[in-house]
């Protein structure tokens, strides 16, 4: 299996020179590492080229890492149904430079591309509808992204004495927690928890 997907690799390289920076495999999968500006030939070249045929689209998704200039992968996942091979694709991009969609070539791009977007902010060049999909409207920020704050930075409930939603900024009542020990979780010292007098004394 490694050598048939060495030569994909080799294949792969040879005939995406200008596109492709460089191919491995990892874990029994071919992983491509591409130019982002390149990225809707490099996937259309998959899908057609009769060596490659990866007709199916499983993910996209991006990967965050802070520390680097250009911080985000962009992380595609195709199948070959009829070769029964897998390739990952990845390219590399920042917050302010949009990477090209993929829609034209995967329609199954679309709400992937939509997801990247709403979790990471990563934007995708020529979208027909890049909006957000898994959070509220009006939501702030990037949940998935490394410096995002644990607690966010609004909640949202259901106000009843105006009978609607309402945002919030989070406030945190206390910077610690006060351990009173009143949870069987935390244990409990020589005295009754509440409802406990009804098994009687400890033996």
């Amino acid at each position: 299996m490694d050598g048939s997907l060495t030569d994909l690799g080799d294949h792969i390289r040879a005939k995406l020179a200008g596109a492709v920076i460089d191919a491995g495999i990892a874990y029994g999968e071919l992983n491509v590492t591409a130019q982002a500006a390149q990225i809707v030939a490099v996937l259309t070249f998959l899908r057609d080229d009769p060596a490659c045929q990866f007709t199916t689209l499983i993910d996209i998704t991006a990967v965050d890492y802070p520390q680097r200039e250009r911080r985000f992968d962009v992380v595609y996942h195709l199948l070959s149904m009829q070769k029964n091979q897998r390739i990952r694709i990845r390219v590399e991009t920042d917050e302010e430079t949009p990477v090209p969609s993929s829609v034209g070539v995967y329609r199954a791009s679309d709400w992937f591309e939509r997801e990247a977007f709403d979790m990471y902010g990563v934007m995708f060049l020529d979208h027909p509808d890049l909006r957000r999909i898994l959070t509220d409207y009006g939501f702030a920020g990037y949940p998935l992204r490394k410096d995002f704050p644990l607690t966010g930075y609004v909640e949202v409930r259901y106000d009843d004495d105006q009978k609607r939603v309402v945002y919030e900024p989070v406030k945190l009542v206390q910077e610690f927690r006060s351990f009173d020990f009143l949870s069987p979780w935390e244990g409990a010292g020589d005295y009754v928890l509440p409802g406990d007098e009804k098994a009687g004394p400890k033996p």
